[in-house]
């Protein structure tokens, strides 16, 4: 499909049924995971899971900071008609990165898995629970990475629905294997590990099948100014890169905050927030991944006007996803909470009122997600920058610090709805003015 010429609505929903796809069914690895996890071992389950979840967010972040940042610049040249090898330099660079990254991550959770883990919130009683779903996953660290890079780039050349395939026949095996590890063999959480494991390393098997068609047009070509080209990478991908550690950052200072102001039952309930947000997240992530290679293309040969019909159609689905995720969660807590484990009477009883405070961030989050990936696609990654930082740390950071030292601990649930009001009133107006200013392109 033509992303220059072809027609814009219909290029667009095809890149969104694969993105969306996609970005969907990864979310569902954490989602299982937690909802046997919890269902097997209780509210400990669950809050266990919270503990894991910047590991997570970790692994993926680095995995898309060398597969957004090197897929934005490949389909950029390709945009502008570039005749050379850069394009596939860049795709090689993006390609030696991950695998130093991936090696620097390995060494480091071998290494220190139990201060990561108290870092992030485990006690005592959290602690045996978390390192037993970790033991399998310490052997496939760089599958993680390895996923996220080769999904970019199958978009970026043309080929969305293979990543959407590999990803499916990956969480089937993981929603099969997570029962029948956890419950029919008995291995409870380390189970669910190992279905996680299994899972994204068919994942990878499957999306490098890619290479061997006649469409491909991926090409190890060694780059010439490597270093240069890294950092260009590097420059371009750092705000989705930092989407995901921020998410990471702000799990572990809610986990601490809530241990310290609020006890077990409300960690349990905020790891269910965990996973609901990995999906509203996931959703804004398909709008953005399916929007990235047609923006890309469409800004290296400036066809502003493509790009403004774009962006209508971008908006609507960023207003579908926020409705929709915010009426269910509003309309039924409880039921999402007995989803992921089975409730004491304690868990049922709090759980309510914090999950709603909570679904008012779910109003802008895609939004302010999907204007990352906005910014990236027309070379501004230091707006894109400046989104990520100031939502992922800046502004949310102070206010889970401050929020509940000065108001008490019921006013903690506030800090992202804040948060995202605040980042979503710049980001509409950067995004006009960035959309204006070329008036009188084609």
């Amino acid at each position: 499909m033509d992303l220059l010429s072809g027609n814009i609505k219909k290029v667009y929903l095809k890149y969104l049924a694969a993105a969306f796809g996609s970005a969907l069914i990864t979310s569902i690895y954490g989602v299982v995971d937690m909802a046997m996890v919890g269902q097997y071992h209780g509210p400990s389950g669950s809050a266990a899971m919270a503990v894991i979840a910047p590991i997570w967010n970790i692994l993926y972040s680095f995995g898309l900071l060398t597969g957004i940042g090197g897929s934005v610049l490949f389909s950029n040249l390709r945009g502008k008609g570039s005749t050379d090898t850069e394009d596939q330099e860049y795709f090689t660079t993006a390609v030696l990165l991950t695998i130093a990254f991936a090696a620097v991550l390995w060494i480091s959770l071998i290494a220190w898995e139990e201060p990561l883990l108290r870092l992030f919130g485990a006690n005592d009683a959290l602690l045996s629970l978390s390192k037993r779903y970790l033991v399998p996953v310490k052997f496939a660290v760089p599958v993680f990475l390895f996923t996220q890079l080769l999904a970019a780039f199958l978009r970026n050349d043309s080929d969305p629905g293979l990543a959407t395939k590999a990803v499916l026949c990956g969480g089937v095996i993981n929603v099969v294997g997570d029962y029948l590890l956890v419950f029919v063999l008995d291995l409870g959480i380390m189970g669910a590990g190992i279905a996680t494991v299994g899972s994204a390393a068919l994942s990878l098997l499957v999306m490098s099948t890619h290479f061997l068609k006649k469409t491909n047009t991926l090409r190890w070509v060694w780059p010439g100014h490597f270093f240069v080209k890294a950092a260009h990478i590097l420059t371009t991908g750092f705000s989705t890169f930092f989407i995901d550690i921020a998410m990471g950052i702000l799990t572990m200072l809610f986990n601490r905050q809530i241990m310290r102001y609020a006890g077990t039952d409300a960690l349990a309930v905020y790891g269910i927030i965990v996973n609901i947000s990995t999906f509203v997240q996931c959703c804004a992530y398909g709008i953005g991944q399916a929007s990235q290679p047609i923006l890309s293309t469409n800004y290296g040969a400036q066809k502003w006007n493509r790009i403004r019909r774009l962006v209508r159609y971008n908006m609507v689905t960023v207003l579908v996803v926020s409705v929709v995720w915010f009426g269910l969660v509003v309309s039924m807590p409880n039921g999402f909470v007995r989803l992921f484990m089975t409730p004491t009477e304690s868990v049922l009883t709090i759980a309510p009122s914090i999950l709603r405070i909570y679904a008012l961030s779910f109003l802008l989050l895609p939004l302010n997600i999907y204007s990352t990936y906005f910014f990236q696609s027309v070379m501004k990654p230091g707006i894109s920058f400046l989104v990520s930082i100031v939502r992922g740390m800046v502004v949310s950071g102070a206010l889970i610090l401050i929020l509940p030292a000065v108001f008490g601990g019921a006013l903690l649930w506030y800090a992202m709805p804040i948060t995202e009001l605040f980042v979503a009133v710049f980001v509409i107006l950067y995004m006009r003015k960035t959309l204006l200013a070329p008036v009188g392109s084609n």
